[in-house]
């Protein structure tokens, strides 16, 4: 592979930062979303020499994942800063905006492409950038959302902010003893609480792959090959609930892989025609004076401007 792309999941990673780094500018507000975000790009540029990256922004959500199941993220709620200010606290909404406001106007001064499609969420753009418009690109996706590890292959690896660390499908394969061509699918049994994806009864991670253990494998397995072998136990006399209660929940199981599948199924010909075009017609820029001019303007001096020129000198 002689490209590489870093694909970063900006909502997901500005979030890390915004919760957790205590950065602020000369007039004491937060900025350490900002902040932490393009240092947190600034050494991963360093680490891998990207010819490309793209940040990949989050619109309102998915009309087409609501159509499947209305409470999918219903119970979702905004993020607080994790920080004490006394009896001064900060309106989180507010300050929130303003950095992700900055950080956007910082990237668009830089040959960092930036991807907003309406009514549509960053891992279904992520997902079908790595699946058709990148392939044989090495990839580098920025998130600590799991449902990016069903997209991890040779050309793959995922850096988790949370982790801190870089995940490929054999760290995968070694934590949760199923393969990442199989992680969709588990899911898809086991739900995902975070998005308010309820999944089968008792059925978590650790069950599913003690009673699929063949989930283990590089083999791409389907709902179907699940329900056959829940069958299979069933009629060799297992007493196990799980097989039971899988067969009767089908339609959860298939419902659940319809919300968190990353592939064109919650993607429009129209919201592909976008992502495409902003990839295609995309002109870097290299403005050091407009960006000094918006961290004058927003009193930050925390933020090694040289450095970055440095590490993105070879995006274009």
């Amino acid at each position: 592979m002689s490209s590489t792309c870093i694909i970063v999941d900006g909502l997901n990673l500005f979030t890390r930062h915004f919760i957790a780094n205590p950065s602020t500018n000369e007039n004491g507000e937060s900025v350490g979303g900002t902040v932490g975000t393009l240092g947190a790009i600034c050494r991963l540029a360093e680490k891998f020499s990207p010819d490309r990256m793209i940040v990949v922004w989050e619109s309102g959500g998915s009309p087409r994942k609501r159509q499947i199941y209305p409470e999918y993220k219903s119970s979702r709620r905004p993020q607080k800063l994790n920080r004490y200010y006394g009896d001064d606290i900060p309106s989180t909404v507010q300050n929130r905006n303003d950095q992700i406001n900055t950080l956007i106007s910082i990237l668009s001064e830089l040959p960092v492409i930036q991807i907003y499609v309406p009514d549509c969420e960053a891992d279904d753009v992520i997902g079908y950038i790595c699946k058709y418009k990148l392939e044989g690109w090495r990839k580098v996706i920025v998130s600590s959302d799991k449902d990016f590890y069903q997209l991890l292959n040779k050309e793959t690896i995922i850096y988790s902010p949370t982790w801190k660390k870089f995940v490929s499908f054999k760290e995968v394969r070694e934590k949760f003893s199923i393969s990442a061509e199989n992680f969709c699918l588990a899911k898809s049994i086991c739900g995902d609480s975070s998005d308010n994806i309820p999944g089968i009864k008792g059925a978590g991670f650790k069950t599913v792959a003690k009673r699929f253990p063949f989930l283990e494998s590089r083999n791409f397995f389907l709902i179907s090959d699940i329900i056959t072998e829940c069958t299979r136990q069933i009629e060799s006399g297992s007493k196990v609930k799980v097989f039971k209660t899988i067969i009767e929940n089908e339609n959860v199981i298939r419902r659940n892989w319809k919300l968190i599948n990353l592939d064109t199924n919650n993607l429009s010909a129209y919201q592909i025609e976008r992502i495409l075009n902003s990839i295609d017609t995309f002109e870097p820029t290299r403005n050091k004076m407009s960006i000094l001019r918006i961290l004058k303007n927003k009193s930050i001096k925390n933020l090694d401007i040289d450095r970055f020129f440095l590490a993105i000198k070879m995006l274009g």
